[in-house]
């Protein structure tokens, strides 16, 4: 006999079962991607495409499993799946302002915006919007402001391409602590200021060429830091000196209080010494004057001495 005859109750339990696993996971793949579609849906509203690129081949009307995985430029992690992985909308001629919505795509690894002309401020909060992004392109557009310090949380970082843009300020030190950054450029920017030093990747010259006023390994040394440096050899060198100056003028000091004291010694009564110097005295007290004001100025002449060779 059939299994439905012997036990239809059983039969009848076990479509039920398989009825909710199917609802189940059918809201779940529904929870799970409708961000990354709001994602591109807000991406496609804030950006003005004056050739059509997005608006012909962004069709949000199509319910099938996967179909923004077929969209222009996106990239997602299974073909079946809407999760979006990659977003590359290089050189579309797109306008308008860095696309906020893009922190909906919750799975977003990396995004190319480069050879378009946006413009406007990099957000200050960035890496909120793309925590886990390995490749950034935001080369060739029309960026301006300071490069956001935040960009240094994207601690997956490996391409960071901000190059010719209008980006004003200093790079943030902060970025020379990424560990796994590979390739940096900024070329043809407006910055300045000391070059962070990159404790895990080889930054080439090349990387921080056109800017306004960029200094520090690999281009040429900061002018402040060279300033700093000379400042403070002059300083030691003129402390040096007068140490040098003073420990010599308290070793003469010393023997000529020695010699004193032991004339003074030879004539207990005080008188002899001084009447028998009686004719001599202003002499040897203006020799010993002279020869006082000599050692003075050679011993002032040392310390110049010092400081000018420093």
């Amino acid at each position: 006999m059939a299994l439905s005859e012997k036990n239809p109750m059983v039969v009848a339990h076990i479509l039920i079962w398989m009825v909710l696993v199917l609802l189940s996971s059918s809201i779940t793949v529904s929870n799970a991607t409708e961000t990354d579609i709001a994602c591109l849906k807000s991406i496609k509203a804030s950006l003005v495409d004056p050739n059509n690129y997005l608006n012909t081949t962004w069709d949000f009307n199509n319910n099938t499993e996967g179909f923004i995985c077929r969209f222009m430029g996106v990239e997602c992690w299974h073909p079946d799946e809407n999760r979006v992985l990659n977003i590359r909308l290089s050189d579309l001629g797109l306008k308008g302002k860095f696309p906020l919505g893009i922190k909906n795509c919750t799975s977003l690894t990396g995004l190319d915006l480069s050879h378009n002309t946006l413009s406007g401020s990099i957000p200050t909060t960035i890496s909120q919007f793309i925590p886990f992004v390995t490749n950034l392109d935001l080369s060739f557009n029309n960026f301006s402001g300071e490069i956001p310090l935040n960009l240094a949380n994207c601690s997956f970082l490996n391409d960071l391409k901000l190059d010719n843009n209008r980006l004003t300020g200093n790079i943030p030190p902060q970025f020379g602590q990424l560990g796994r950054i590979k390739v940096f450029t900024v070329t043809n920017n407006l910055l300045s200021g000391p070059i962070p030093t990159f404790f895990h990747a080889s930054i080439p010259a090349e990387s921080f060429a056109n800017n306004l006023d960029l200094c520090g390994k690999p281009l040429k040394s900061c002018p402040d830091s060279r300033r700093k440096s000379h400042l403070g050899v002059i300083a030691a060198a003129a402390a040096g000196g007068i140490t040098f100056t003073s420990i010599i003028v308290g070793i003469f000091l010393y023997y000529l209080s020695r010699r004193v004291a032991k004339k003074k010694a030879d004539d207990p009564e005080g008188n002899r010494w001084a009447k028998s110097i009686k004719g001599t005295k202003g002499i040897k007290a203006s020799c010993l004057t002279h020869h006082f004001h000599r050692i003075k100025w050679v011993l002032a002449g040392i310390g110049i001495n010092f400081l000018i060779f420093f």
